[in-house]
């Protein structure tokens, strides 16, 4: 049976939307991207806020009639319904290690990289002295795992490596700098040599709702 595509609701420089759009593409599901105009405010519109994210955020996806929203829950959705086991472990161990990082990502990295590169990218109001040293203290327990570990819940990539790269790999965009963590440079490569990388455009204007 041919699997119908998938549709993506969200924004091609939000880091949360590309999590998703990366994770499609790693597991080689047909998907199709549905632009919503955050400069409109396109997500904070009723219709938005009753059918697809009462948050009015992105992203979304609808599959087949599933509508789910939230960037992790999509990716624990994903990895559950079509990764075959290899994106998400299933032993309760596995599991945990790997939810470990997934609430980092909606904490330290939200807090850190992501908030630096709102400031920047998206003109967002933050504290962008705080929110870069939150940036390096997460960078350097990152170096430290990534030490003992080539990925970060193990020696597999998981769902735990999508929800940080985006934001990792876009730091600098937040004037956070990646030159003293050669490990991070290194998972970074191995993320992108993944068979149907696809990578988030590095340049323009938006405006702050994802999640």
């Amino acid at each position: 049976m041919t699997q119908s595509a998938i549709k993506l609701y969200g924004f091609p420089l939000s880091g949360h939307s590309h999590r998703v759009e990366l994770m499609l593409s790693l597991l080689g599901l047909p998907s199709e991207f549905i632009l919503v105009d955050l400069k409109q405010g396109a997500h904070k519109t009723p219709e938005f806020t009753a059918h697809l994210n009462s948050f009015g955020q992105v992203p979304v996806i609808d599959d087949g009639g599933t509508v789910l929203a939230d960037s992790n829950a999509i990716l624990v959705y994903l990895a559950n319904t079509y990764g075959n086991g290899q994106w998400l472990p299933s032993d309760p161990a596995g599991q945990a290690r790997v939810q470990r990082w997934l609430s980092a990502a909606a904490g330290q990295l939200h807090a850190g990289p992501a908030a630096a590169r709102l400031a920047v990218v998206f003109g967002a109001d933050v504290d962008t002295v705080t929110a870069i040293n939150r940036s390096h203290a997460l960078l350097k327990l990152l170096e430290q795992q990534l030490n003992q570990d080539r990925f970060l819940a193990g020696a597999q990539p998981s769902i735990a490596d999508i929800a940080f790269y985006t934001y990792v790999a876009h730091a600098p965009e937040g004037n956070v700098s990646l030159a003293d963590y050669p490990k991070v440079h290194a998972w970074l490569a191995s993320i992108e040599a993944l068979p149907g990388f696809v990578g988030m455009p590095r340049t323009a204007v938006g405006l702050q709702s994802q999640s």
